[in-house]
C-alpha cells in the first residue's frame, strides 16, 4: 500500500523540488520508503516525466520491493498503490511465458504483466489497485484504478502539464493547479454529503472511475471501462421469481466458496493481519471465515468506557465463540472528542462521514497492526440497510404520483409541505411526490428544494453533476428491486463515502484496510441472484448468514443493527456546540460566502436546535468549512 505522484511536462521540464514535494505530502500513506525518478523522452517533442512514491511495505519487506520501479526488460516504470492478491498465480503464468523476476513483490508482477499482456493485464488482477505505467517503447502513460474503486486516483491537466496522485491534497501541493471550488462538486456534497466521482471538490481535477484505466499520449486522453459489476447474459442464472430448492442450494454452495476464497486471498501478508471485529454480523463473518483456513486471528474492537455507546458484549462473543485473540481497545467519549480536529485535517474530501474510521483506524495501528479486514459492504452487497425495504416502496409511490398530471403534483408537494411537521422525513416524502428519485432521496442530505435555497446560484454545474447521477441510475434499470438498491448503494454511497473514508482515515496512520466482502468476483456473482433471496429468511443478510453455517451465536445473527457510532446528536447540544456555531459563523469570511446563501444556512442550525433536522447537516457546513481553511479552498 502506497501513495502515488506523477506529473508528465509536455515541452517542459520537471521541477525536482515540485516533485520532491508533492510525493513529500504522501508520506502518511507510506511510511516505510520513499522514491523519485525524472524520465526524459525525446519523441515529436521533448518530454519530461516525474513519478514519486510513498510505501508501505505489506509484501516483500526488502528493498527490492522500492517504487518506482522499472522493468529492463522494456524501459517501462511504475508507481503502484494496492495489493495484487493474486499476483502469485499471475506471476506463474508470467514465468510459464519466459517472465524472469528479481523480486517477490507484487508490484513487479504488475508491470511485468502490463509488458505481456497490455491494458489487458486488468482482467487478470484480483485486488485493490491505483496505478500508473510510463510505457516508454509506445511513449505514453497508463492510470488504471481497481474494479470496485477502493482505491483513489485524481488527475488533471494545466497547461503543458498532466498530473495524478492518490490525493488531492498532493496535486494541489504543486502550486499548478488554482484551489477554486468546483461547483458540480458542492452539489453533490450538498446532496449527499460527500462528492461523487468522477466530479471532486476541486475545480479542473477529476476522479478515475472504478474500473476505468486512462491513457495519455500525444497531448490527449482516453478514457475506457475495462470492468462492470452487472452480470454478463451467461451469468444470469435466474429468473427474478427462482424458487427452486436446487437453485438456492446450488448458489447458496457457490457463494459461501466464494466468500471464502476472498477472505483467504485477502489475508495474503508478509506482515501480521488483524481484523476488525464490530460485533455485527459483517465483521464477524470476515473474522469466522478467517478462522476457517485454521490461522490464528487477531480481532480489534473499540469499546467505549461509557455503557451506551459500547459494543464489547457483542465483540467478546463473537471472539469467544471464533477462538481469536481478541484485542479491545479501550476509548472515551472524550478521547473521540479530541481526535475530530486531527481527522478532519486528514480528510482529502470533506465528509459528513470518517471520523468513526480514523479513530479505529489510529488506535490499531497504535496497537501494532499494519494490515486489518474490515466487514466493510456487506449491507451493501447483502441486503443488510432498511433501504432495501425502502427504496422498492418509494418507488411504488412515486410511479402512482407520476400518473397524475405535473400540475396535481406540484400541487400535493405543496400541501404536504404546509400540511405536515417540517422534520427530515416529511421533506423527503415531498420530494419523492414531487418526482424526484427514491434512491438519491433515500440518501439525500438535503432534498432538491432545499438544496436549492443553500446554494446563491443553484443551477450553476447543475447538468454536469446530474448527468453523472444519471448515468448510474440508467445503469441500474434493468434489475430487480433487491438487486438495483444493492448496486445503487456500491456505486453511490459506498463508492464515495464509505470507501473514500475507509481509505484517507486509515493510510492517515499508515494502516491497510482490506474489504474482501466487495471482492469484485464476489460482487457479480451475488448480482446475478435474485434480490428476493438476499432478503428473505429469520436473520438479516441470509445469504451472509448461510454461508457460515451456523458459526455465529444467535445474539449475534438478530440483535437490532447498530454501527460503531459516536454521540454527536449530545455532542452538538453540549461539548462541541459553540465549536460549531464559531464554524459556521466563519463562512461568512472565506469562499463559501460567496456561494451559499448564509442566512439559509443559519436556518439549518436552528431546525437543528429544534430538533426538527439531524446533526448531520449543521456538520456538514462545519466541515466543509474547516476543509476549505485547512487547504486554502478560493471561490
Amino acid at each position: 500500500m502506497c501513495g502515488i505522484f506523477g506529473i508528465v511536462a509536455r515541452g517542459a521540464s520537471v521541477d525536482p523540488e515540485l516533485l520532491e514535494r508533492a510525493t513529500k505530502s504522501l508520506a502518511h500513506r507510506g511510511p516505510d520508503d520513499c522514491g523519485t525518478v525524472i524520465l526524459k523522452e525525446q519523441n515529436s517533442e521533448p518530454l519530461e516525466i516525474g513519478l514519486g512514491n510513498r510505501r508501505l511495505a505489506i509484501l516483500d519487506l526488502s528493498p527490492l520491493g522500492h517504487q518506482p520501479m522499472c522493468d529492463p526488460a522494456t524501459g517501462n516504470w511504475i508507481v503502484y498503490n494496492g495489493e495484487i492478491y493474486n499476483f502469485r498465480q499471475v506471476r506463474e503464468k508470467l514465468e510459464r511465458d519466459g517472465a524472469q523476476f528479481a523480486s517477490n513483490s507484487d508490484t513487479e508482477v504488475l508491470l511485468k504483466a502490463y509488458a505481456h499482456w497490455g491494458e489487458r493485464c486488468l482482467d487478470e488482477f484480483r485486488g485493490m489497485f491505483a496505478f500508473a505505467i510510463w510505457d516508454a517503447q509506445r511513449v505514453r502513460l497508463f492510470l488504471a484504478r481497481d474494479p470496485m474503486g477502493i482505491k483513489p486516483l485524481y488527475y488533471c491537466s494545466f497547461g503543458q502539464y498532466f498530473l495524478f496522485a492518490s490525493e488531492i491534497r498532493a496535486l494541489l501541493q504543486t502550486g499548478l493547479i488554482p484551489r477554486r471550488i468546483d461547483h458540480a462538486g458542492l452539489f453533490n456534497y450538498l446532496s449527499f454529503g460527500s462528492a461523487y466521482d468522477p466530479i471532486t471538490l476541486i475545480e479542473g481535477i477529476s476522479a478515475l472511475r472504478p474500473g476505468h484505466f486512462l491513457m495519455w499520449q500525444n497531448r490527449g486522453t482516453h478514457e475506457q471501462m475495462y470492468w462492470h459489476p452487472l452480470p454478463r447474459p451467461e451469468e444470469a442464472r435466474f429468473g427474478e421469481n427462482a424458487t427452486s430448492s436446487a437453485e438456492r442450494e446450488w448458489s447458496q454452495a457457490d457463494l459461501t466458496s466464494a466468500l471464502q476464497d476472498a477472505v483467504c486471498m485477502q489475508s495474503v501478508s508478509d506482515v501480521p493481519v488483524g481484523v476488525f471485529l464490530s460485533g455485527g454480523i459483517d465483521s464477524s463473518a470476515v473474522a469466522g471465515l478467517l478462522r476457517r483456513t485454521g490461522v490464528d486471528v487477531n480481532t480489534f474492537s473499540i469499546v467505549f468506557r461509557e455503557a451506551d455507546y459500547s459494543e464489547a458484549e457483542y465483540s467478546r462473543t463473537v471472539a469467544e465463540g471464533l477462538g481469536t485473540n481478541h484485542h479491545e481497545i479501550l476509548v472515551s467519549q472524550h478521547d473521540a472528542l479530541e481526535a475530530i480536529p486531527s481527522a478532519l485535517r486528514a480528510m482529502d474530501q470533506p465528509s459528513i462521514d470518517g471520523i468513526n474510521t480514523y479513530l479505529i483506524a489510529r488506535q490499531t495501528r497504535a496497537a501494532g497492526i499494519k494490515v486489518a479486514l474490515s466487514g466493510l459492504g456487506g449491507d451493501e452487497l447483502f441486503a443488510g440497510y432498511s433501504s432495501f425495504r425502502d427504496v422498492p416502496r418509494m418507488e411504488s409511490f412515486a410511479r402512482m404520483c407520476s400518473a397524475f398530471p405535473a400540475t396535481l403534483r406540484a400541487l400535493s408537494t405543496r400541501i404536504l409541505a404546509l400540511a405536515t411537521s417540517p422534520s427530515d422525513r416529511n421533506r423527503k416524502l415531498a420530494a419523492l411526490a414531487g418526482g424526484a428519485d427514491p434512491y438519491l432521496i433515500s440518501r439525500a442530505l438535503f432534498t432538491p428544494k432545499a438544496r436549492s435555497s443553500l446554494l446563491k446560484r443553484p443551477e450553476r454545474d447543475v447538468q454536469r453533476a446530474n448527468a453523472t447521477l444519471a448515468e448510474t441510475l440508467s445503469s441500474a434499470r434493468n434489475l430487480d428491486p433487491i438487486n438495483r438498491v444493492s448496486y445503487l448503494e456500491s456505486r453511490c454511497y459506498m463508492l464515495n463515502t464509505l470507501l473514500r473514508d475507509a481509505d484517507v482515515m486509515s493510510m492517515a496512520h499508515g494502516l491497510e484496510v482490506r474489504v474482501p466482502l466487495i471482492d469484485h468476483h464476489l460482487f457479480r456473482k451475488l448480482l446475478a441472484l435474485p434480490g428476493a433471496w438476499k432478503i428473505n429468511g429469520g436473520a438479516p443478510k441470509p445469504l451472509l448468514v448461510n454461508a457460515l453455517q451456523g458459526a455465529l451465536p444467535e445474539q449475534i445473527l438478530h440483535r437490532r443493527k447498530r454501527g460503531f457510532t459516536l454521540p454527536f446528536e449530545p455532542w452538538f447540544r453540549g461539548e462541541l456546540r459553540p465549536e460549531i456555531e464559531q464554524g459556521l459563523q466563519n463562512l461568512t469570511r472565506g469562499p463559501l460566502a460567496s456561494l451559499l446563501d448564509l442566512s439559509a444556512v443559519r436556518r439549518v442550525w436552528s431546525d437543528f436546535t429544534r430538533g426538527t433536522t439531524s446533526w448531520s447537516r449543521p456538520w456538514s457546513f462545519y466541515v466543509l468549512q474547516k476543509w476549505c481553511e485547512v487547504n486554502s479552498v478560493e471561490i
